[in-house]
């Protein structure tokens, strides 16, 4: 039983590398075109900002409502009325209390959201991808001895490399959910706040900082492939045989 084990872990390793030496020498350098051609292509090279925008779906309310509005409660009992419906912001400013938007739901940016969709999944793919390759160097690092280290430390540069490109690209996902947050809460502001124009704009910034994020992002994934690749092809040799002479001894 135990000779069974080990002889499917020892193939696990096996098969470890030789799909981690693939990965390095056939894969990369595909991903890095991709990835570029991405750039270049229309979803990531659009000359106005400002298209990337969409209309959030909350009317600014005309001063004549305001005025109706007055009128259908002139009976004495508006102060007490208006307290019921009248929010205090913490910055001790009152607004409007929502119930509910008059057009119905304020959408996502539908561009972002499908520049995200797109993003994702290649975020995730260099994540397994830096997982692999981490795997794959720590089953080559022999034993430890004295002396004849050089190549044991091109291993663990290597390693430490791989670690910071899996740890950035984890990061990535983190941003995508801070942009949804905060573009709610402005839009929630505007709904509180709907005829200031300097909420409005907010959500346009952070439409078209997102879109720049998302645009970098790409340029990153492209540029820790090319890193990587090209970092590990430059060292095979000894990321592979790190002693020559104690090849045998390594696990």
């Amino acid at each position: 039983m135990a000779n069974d084990v080990n002889k499917e872990v020892h193939e696990f390793k096996e098969q470890i590398k030789k799909e981690a030496e693939t990965l390095v020498l056939k894969t990369f350098p595909r991903k890095i075109l991709e990835l570029q051609a991405l750039l270049n292509s229309a979803k990531f090279t659009i000359e106005k900002l400002s298209d990337i925008c969409t209309d959030i779906n909350i009317p600014v309310p005309t001063p004549t409502d305001s005025i109706n509005n007055h009128k259908d409660h002139s009976d004495g009992d508006l102060p007490s009325k208006k307290r019921k419906y009248e929010a205090i912001d913490c910055d001790g400013i009152s607004g409007t209390k929502v119930l509910v938007l008059p057009n119905g739901m304020a959408p996502c940016n539908k561009h972002v959201v499908q520049l995200i969709e797109l993003v994702k999944p290649l975020i995730r793919q260099l994540v397994e991808d830096a997982n692999l390759l981490k795997m794959w160097i720590l089953f080559l690092i022999p034993r430890i001895e004295d002396g004849n280290n050089f190549g044991v430390s091109i291993q663990e540069d290597t390693l430490g490399e791989i670690r910071t490109v899996e740890g950035e690209a984890a990061a990535y996902f983190d941003q995508m959910s801070r942009y949804f947050l905060s573009r709610a809460k402005t839009v929630a502001k505007v709904a509180k706040y709907p005829h200031v124009e300097d909420y409005r704009r907010t959500i346009q910034e952070i439409d078209e900082k997102e879109f720049l994020s998302l645009r970098l992002v790409v340029a990153e994934l492209r540029n820790h492939y090319a890193t990587l690749h090209d970092m590990v092809t430059k060292n095979l040799d000894k990321i592979k045989t790190p002693r020559t002479s104690n090849a045998e001894n390594m696990y």
